[in-house]
């Protein structure tokens, strides 16, 4: 059992908790919960499982099938609670292996419906968008320069899985992406506040990019220089916009509608 806050592998999930270059470097990072650690088992990222010594001894929760397929560790209840992220902690966590996908199989996949992130920072909101991209069937989230790290636990949290089956991938300049897109046929909207057509007026039937910027700016001058029309969500009421991870959904399920129903 793991009893000591200086050892080694302590260190190291210490690290990868807080440490997007060591994330990047090592290409781990970590998972907590039993539900986040058989969505990394059923993926094939799933490594290594570490657990308390108070949920090993009740051990009602844990699926015995990962103990027999995964290596663990016990871990002391107290240097647990130091290696969690967690406030209420489920005494139980993971290091899983980044997914990894490629631009080429993204740009061809079936759907043909792309989300494209232009310095989104906010870990929840990314993480969010992920989530909701795969219920809303889209084929990839791509996320531009800027962009929150989405292995931030935070981000791991609000992905509820998500992150181990949505297909993703970072851009180091998303107007080439859009360039790609568009060359092949297809569409590229952007949303803004003062859009020249309403969001639900765009065509995503054959397909399209959709873009969503950053949360305080919206998306950049020079990126929105490549999009083919400005896509606005009507408001009413004082207010001027809506959150990144709200807007991103409310088009997505709005192509997804128009997909459905063929118009």
């Amino acid at each position: 059992m793991i009893s000591s806050e200086t050892n080694q592998q302590v260190k190291d999930i210490i690290k990868l908790q807080k440490q997007a270059k060591y994330r990047n470097k090592t290409s781990l990072f970590i998972t907590e919960g039993i539900k986040m650690i058989s969505e990394a088992a059923c993926s094939g990222s799933l490594v290594k499982i570490y657990i308390s010594k108070s949920i090993m001894e009740g051990r009602k929760d844990i699926p015995e099938k990962l103990l027999k397929e995964y290596p663990y560790e016990i871990v002391s209840d107290k240097v647990f609670s130091h290696i969690s992220d967690t406030v209420t902690t489920q005494g139980i966590l993971g290091i899983a292996k980044q997914p990894v996908y490629n631009i080429e199989d993204i740009l061809n996949d079936e759907r043909h419906m792309w989300l494209l992130l232009d310095d989104v920072r906010d870990p929840g909101n990314l993480g969010t968008i992920l989530r909701t991209a795969e219920g809303a069937g889209m084929s990839a989230v791509i996320m531009g320069k800027g962009t929150a790290d989405l292995f931030n636990p935070k981000t791991v949290r609000s992905t509820m899985g998500a992150i181990f089956r949505m297909p993703f991938i970072y851009a180091s300049d998303i107007t080439d992406i859009i360039l790609n897109i568009k060359n092949n046929g297809y569409n590229v909207y952007g949303t803004a506040i003062e859009g020249s057509i309403l969001y639900d007026k765009a065509d995503y039937t054959r397909g399209a990019g959709i873009v969503i910027g950053n949360e305080a700016n919206g998306i950049s001058d020079r990126v929105m220089g490549y999009i083919t029309d400005r896509i606005s969500i009507p408001m009413e009421g004082g207010i001027e916009s809506l959150n990144a991870a709200v807007a991103a959904a409310v088009v997505m399920y709005e192509a997804a509608r128009q997909r459905r129903a063929g118009c």
